[in-house]
């Protein structure tokens, strides 16, 4: 990387940063543009040289992770599935799900707080469904062949994401948060992937049982 990109590199990940601090202290709804980019030292039209909308600042990380999960599966061994190439890149550190099993209180409080944000801001629930739209689209192409057919599996392997986002997001909120969780959640993903390689016509008919069985009662109501 050339001192210019790291420039830039840099300045995006400040504005970033600062406005998640923002959001983080005030709320989404109630931080403006022009707020972020002075605390941030830069001009608001700095801002959105790097970011369209406010809403893209947010969610600056999910995109960058989706983009990572669809080179892991574009990029895999051949021979391995992009289920399992998709499995494999969610469950590589889990972030700070992991973290929670240490002594150190700052992973729950902030998961705690990018979840109630979100919970707080209709703007950001739509963007966040927004962004994970676009990752299953970018991940369909990426996938080839038969369009109706890579789109199906692009979006069934990141409708097993959301579903364990908003598990957690559930469990958060409602102040459930067991140890362990981060490998509660593991297994709930395990069992949720099993139901797209088992393939769907079984279900409903044979129930959730396997499903459920791995939440351990996380989020469930």
């Amino acid at each position: 990387m050339g001192l210019r990109e790291d420039k830039k590199k840099r300045t995006r990940d400040r504005i970033a940063d600062t406005a998640w601090t923002l959001f983080a202290d005030r709320g989404f709804d109630q931080v403006t543009v022009a707020q972020v980019a002075a605390a941030a030292g830069v001009a608001e039209a700095t801002v959105f040289n790097y970011f369209d909308t406010k809403e893209d600042l947010f969610f600056e990380r999910l995109d960058r992770y989706g983009h990572e999960l669809v080179e892991a599966v574009a990029g895999r061994p051949a021979g391995e599935s992009a289920l399992a190439a998709f499995r494999r890149e969610l469950f590589a550190s889990q972030g700070l799900l992991r973290q929670l099993d240490g002594d150190d209180p700052q992973p729950l409080d902030r998961l705690r707080t990018v979840n109630r944000v979100i919970a707080g801001s209709p703007a950001l629930q739509a963007r966040e469904l927004m962004s994970l739209t676009r990752i299953g689209d970018a991940l369909a192409a990426r996938l080839g062949g038969d369009p109706l057919t890579a789109r199906v599996v692009a979006h069934s392997l990141i409708a097993v994401q959301r579903s364990l986002v908003l598990l957690v997001r559930e469990a958060v909120l409602a102040g459930d948060v067991p140890p362990g969780l981060a490998d509660r959640v593991a297994a709930a993903g395990a069992r949720a992937f099993a139901v797209l390689e088992d393939g769907l016509g079984g279900v409903g008919a044979r129930g959730f049982a396997a499903l459920e069985d791995g939440l351990g009662g996380v989020g469930a109501r």
